[in-house]
């Protein structure tokens, strides 16, 4: 969709946590240049509760949203109108407890299931629809910091760049699990697992451009994990780990969401308890990692980080302050500065289309 001036329309879909009071669904009008959100329409809360993560299907033309619950669901949206977006059917149970993060590997969407340390298969029907779980992976294993790690935690699951693979990071257990796509049934099945420093407590991770380097951001401790990405194999080897917080920053700090620059130079981490985002300089390579500043997040407790498509904009979805800040990067040094602040309670993610 195209604005009067013949440039294309963006919107922003963003979820929240509608048991801390947050409306839900909320569709905003993307302003061009200045990554401006202005909202335009709000699903009812009761529609979908705790949509607390969001994902587009690859030709965008479906939103999915989890259901972070006890019971746990997924739920698909056309977007046939972008501006209101229209369930396609009942949400979909994903038999697994506490959903936090999806995505679309294929033919199927993935739930990460935090609650109960599992990772679930759904079928994605023709126009977009879900169907039943056909496979729900538990993970297995624990870690040493107590109180979070006594069981298995899947926090994200991502796809590589070779469409071969779904890596899914685990808090509980330090672990990033591997699946192949079958390439006869598109379905994962498990392939192996890479194991990160004990206590760390891998939340997130991006891949860098090339798809030879990935980037676990890790709760528990506020650092981010290099690692060598092998797609022949299915092999993950993780390499040098950088803190994402200057020394004496607030403690604790709960890193949260990764994001890399589409020229692979740098990335901006979101922490939380610190309230900060990162900027980090990578090496030609991809392999070793330098802090370069942080900055306020605009607000408390920043639960996830996107980057506008042309990479000019990033914004903060900060949970606790209830709002969406934005920045508008430097083209030269990467360093983020405020833009603006859209004001929604229990804020949790922004995906932009």
């Amino acid at each position: 969709m195209t604005d009067g001036g013949g440039q294309r329309q963006r919107w922003a879909y963003i979820g929240s946590f509608t048991q801390a009071g947050g409306p839900g669904l909320t569709v905003a009008r993307v302003t061009d240049g200045t990554g401006t959100l202005t909202p335009v329409h709000r699903l009812a809360g009761d529609t979908l509760p705790n949509p607390s993560y969001l994902a587009l299907s690859p030709g965008r033309g479906v939103l999915y949203a989890v259901s972070e619950t006890d019971e746990g669901a997924a739920a698909a949206f056309s977007l046939a109108d972008p501006a209101r977006p229209e369930m396609l059917g009942a949400p979909v149970p994903v038999r697994g407890d506490g959903p936090t993060h999806l995505a679309v590997a294929g033919s199927v969407l993935l739930t990460a299931n935090y609650g109960s340390g599992s990772v679930s298969v759904l079928p994605v029907r023709t126009g977009g629809a879900l169907g039943a779980p056909a496979a729900v992976y538990p993970h297995r294993g624990s870690g040493p910091v107590t109180g979070r790690q006594a069981g298995p935690h899947a926090h994200a699951v991502v796809p590589d760049p070779s469409g071969r693979w779904v890596l899914a990071t685990d808090l509980g257990t330090d672990t990033v699990w591997i699946y192949a796509i079958d390439p006869l049934s598109g379905l994962p099945v498990p392939h192996g697992q890479a194991r990160l420093r004990p206590g760390s407590g891998p939340r997130h991770l991006v891949f860098h451009p090339r798809g030879d380097r990935a980037y676990v951001l890790n709760e528990l401790e506020p650092t981010l994990t290099v690692c060598r990405w092998d797609a022949d194999t299915g092999t993950l080897e993780p390499g040098a780990v950088t803190r994402v917080v200057p020394d004496g920053a607030a403690d604790p700090t709960y890193p949260s969401a990764p994001v890399i620059s589409a020229d692979g130079r740098l990335l901006w981490a979101a922490n939380r308890g610190d309230d900060s985002i990162a900027t980090l300089a990578l090496d030609a390579a991809g392999d070793t990692c330098e802090l370069r500043s942080t900055v306020s997040c605009g607000g408390h407790w920043p639960r996830d980080l996107t980057a506008h498509p042309d990479g000019g904009v990033l914004y903060a979805a900060n949970e606790r302050s209830g709002d969406v800040t934005w920045f508008t990067v430097d083209p030269g040094t990467g360093l983020p500065s405020r833009g603006g602040t859209l004001r929604l309670p229990a804020a949790s993610c922004v995906v932009l289309a």
